[in-house]
């Protein structure tokens, strides 16, 4: 893989951090480049276009936004560029995010933004490397292992449930 980023993560927040490392992770796990930003949708407007812009030039090819309350970001985001944004939801207000995710889930036609859960972080994550490996068998073949191993998590936990219970 290149050096270079080819996921640019957007958070309106500082306090989006928390969660957001959380798919920076997951990322880093794939060997999938990233480059982190805090910049608002209503703050820095200016900004968050000469970045998806800029970004655009150096390679980024996934936007990733993560906004909560009004949550505009994201959707703002896929009003500046072709490539695709995916967006993440963030509980920060009394409606439990309900909010985020209808706000970046309802987009008008033609403004695509492909969402996840309400604070799915690693789920959007996911859904980069799951676009990347379309084109790259290797890293088709390190999510298809993920893949493995969570079946194989989830079976040895269904096999030492069935001899717990089966002492009952």
């Amino acid at each position: 893989m290149e050096n270079k980023a080819q996921v640019a993560i957007l958070m309106g927040s500082d306090s989006d951090w928390p969660l957001v490392v959380k798919a920076v992770d997951v990322l880093n796990k794939f060997g999938v480049c990233t480059d982190v930003r805090i910049l608002s949708a209503h703050r820095t407007p200016g900004k968050v276009r000469e970045y998806i812009q800029t970004a655009e030039e150096n390679g980024v090819k996934v936007f990733i936004g993560a906004a909560g309350k009004a949550a505009h970001l994201p959707g703002v985001i896929a009003s500046l560029t072709t490539l695709p944004v995916i967006g993440i939801p963030i509980k920060s207000s009394a409606t439990g995010g309900l909010d985020a995710l209808l706000s970046i889930v309802q987009m008008p036609a033609g403004i695509p933004v492909a969402t996840v859960a309400i604070d799915g972080s690693e789920n959007a994550a996911l859904l980069a490397v799951q676009m990347f490996s379309v084109t790259d068998e290797s890293l088709a073949n390190k999510l298809a292992e993920f893949k493995r191993e969570m079946n194989d998590k989830i079976l040895a936990a269904d096999k030492e449930l069935q001899e717990e219970i089966k002492d009952i």
